[in-house]
């Protein structure tokens, strides 16, 4: 082996310590947070279009997130995260039509924040940080980074943060779901979207490198207990 390809192993090998991974690195996030907003703005944009029309408002969004779903697919996302999100659309779509009020298109986005934020906060309580389970799935680690402690405590506190995200969704969408105001639940919606996740995934990466103790390996690197 010649001593390029060593010093690239030797690279790949080094801890996080000294190579710093963001969680935006390892989860992404960016582009689904984007393109769960595609739909609703233009929902509303038919809604509007159509003369206040929740079967216009329907088409488009139907139309936009079948393109979207379209667009992820031939970009090699993954068939079932792709129909998920458009099944939601859908279910979203036939919410709308069936009450026949455009604001109930975003109620599956009422629900779908309340059960995220709950379990993220069950998943704390029982030990199993849902933060610390999608960065070990990422990483191909499975349950091993639950083995060390310092790693566990330092998930259950970055956890917290996406917990209060979706709580902060719920406390903004609410009062404008009540008050019908269709126009201003998109704007939310837009709003609360990659800029929230952005910042949760910074917030949240910073609670971590500093709950972590001096020296430690990183999130590649789960330290079993002493004496395993």
């Amino acid at each position: 082996m010649d001593s390029t390809s060593e010093q690239k192993r030797s690279e790949q090998e080094r801890p996080t310590v000294d190579r710093p991974e963001s969680l935006a690195d390892l989860l992404g996030g960016r582009r689904g947070a984007v393109d769960a907003t595609v739909p609703p703005v233009a929902f509303t944009l038919g809604w509007l279009l159509a003369g206040r029309s929740v079967v216009g408002g329907v088409a488009v969004a139907v139309l936009a997130g079948s393109a979207v779903a379209l667009w992820r697919v031939r970009r090699g996302d993954r068939p079932r995260s792709v129909l998920v999100g458009l099944l939601a659309v859908c279910l979203a779509a036939l919410i709308a039509l069936r009450t026949g009020r455009a604001v109930d298109f975003f109620l599956v986005q009422l629900f779908s924040n309340a059960a995220s934020a709950l379990v993220w906060v069950v998943s704390i309580v029982v030990r199993w940080p849902l933060l610390g389970v999608l960065v070990g799935v990422a990483l191909g680690q499975r349950g091993r980074w639950r083995r060390d402690r310092a790693l566990l405590r330092a998930y259950s506190r970055g956890s917290w943060v996406w917990a209060a995200t979706y709580a902060v969704r719920l406390a903004v969408f609410l009062p404008l779901y009540l008050g019908s105001q269709v126009v201003a639940l998109t704007v939310a919606r837009a709003a609360l979207s990659w800029p929230l996740v952005a910042a949760a995934l910074t917030v949240s990466w910073l609670v971590i490198r500093r709950s972590l103790p001096a020296g430690h390996p990183g999130l590649r690197h789960p330290v079993p207990p002493t004496g395993s």
